[in-house]
This record gives structure tokens, C-alpha cells and sequence, in this order.
């Protein structure tokens, strides 16, 4: 699972991006509405920074700020660590540890093309337990 590309965690996926200037309550009502955890903040195309459901929680929330009134600019997380698509999802694992953070923006040529979260470790892992289970569940009713 470390060593697949991310490539192949992202191909599916539509990125989805807002400009700096939006507030940060139109973040995060754009976050419900895909139901995810982080949004890519564009500026004509490239990545300008990235605004996290923590972003929200700590600089806004916590701070007293107006979600209606505070621009994301002013709390996203600007120049943040991203990855090329053709990296090892490992590689992204080990940012994610290090820099303490749970969303990795997947670039290509300084333009968003996806991202990859510590939720993505889970997915074949998961999928991989509950099947392992269903087959002891079912040798279990075999066996009597």
C-alpha cells in the first residue's frame, strides 16, 4: 500500500478549489457540500495555499473571528507541502507524520490536480479487514 503512486489514490478525483477571497463560512459550507476535510486555494491556476477543517476550528473559531466576514487569505495555510503524483502514497504518509498535518495537495507543474489525505491509509486496508471478515463469518457458518 506505501509504495503505490498517488496517482493511482487521485485519478478518480476532481479536485476542488476556491480562490483566496471567498470567507471562510462559504469554505466550508463548499467542504459539506463535497463532504471532504480540506479545499486547494487557487490563484489563476496555481496553488496558493490550502484551508483545512483545523484551520477553521483553530484560527477562526478558537480566535473569535467571523466565519461571514474572515477571507480564507487571511487563515489558510499559504505555500503548503505538496507532493508530485508520482510519488509513492508512502512518501505522502511520512510528510503528513513529520509536519504534524493530515492533507497533502498533489501537484503537477504548480497546479492542483488532486489531494491525498490520512483517511486514503485506510481505504484498501479497510476494505481488506471487513472482506477478511466476511470470510471468516462465512467459514464460521459453513463449519456450523
Amino acid at each position: 500500500m506505501p509504495d503505490r503512486p498517488i496517482r493511482s489514490i487521485i485519478e478518480d478525483q476532481r479536485p476542488v478549489t476556491a480562490n483566496s477571497d471567498i470567507t471562510v463560512l462559504a469554505a466550508a459550507q463548499l467542504m459539506k457540500r463535497h463532504r471532504i476535510g480540506a479545499i486547494l486555494i487557487v490563484d489563476h491556476d496555481r496553488l496558493a495555499g490550502i484551508f483545512t477543517e483545523r484551520d477553521a476550528l483553530f484560527r477562526v473559531i478558537a480566535e473569535g473571528r467571523d466565519p461571514k466576514a474572515t477571507r480564507v487569505a487571511e487563515v489558510m495555510t499559504s505555500n503548503p507541502r505538496t507532493i508530485d503524483p508520482e510519488r509513492p502514497f508512502g512518501h505522502a504518509l511520512h510528510l503528513m507524520y513529520e509536519g504534524g498535518f493530515r492533507h497533502v495537495p498533489v501537484v503537477k507543474d504548480a497546479r492542483p490536480v488532486g489531494m491525498v489525505s490520512a483517511r486514503d491509509a485506510l481505504g484498501p486496508d479497510l476494505r481488506q479487514f471487513i472482506s477478511d471478515l466476511d470470510t471468516r463469518n462465512h467459514i464460521g457458518e459453513i463449519l456450523g
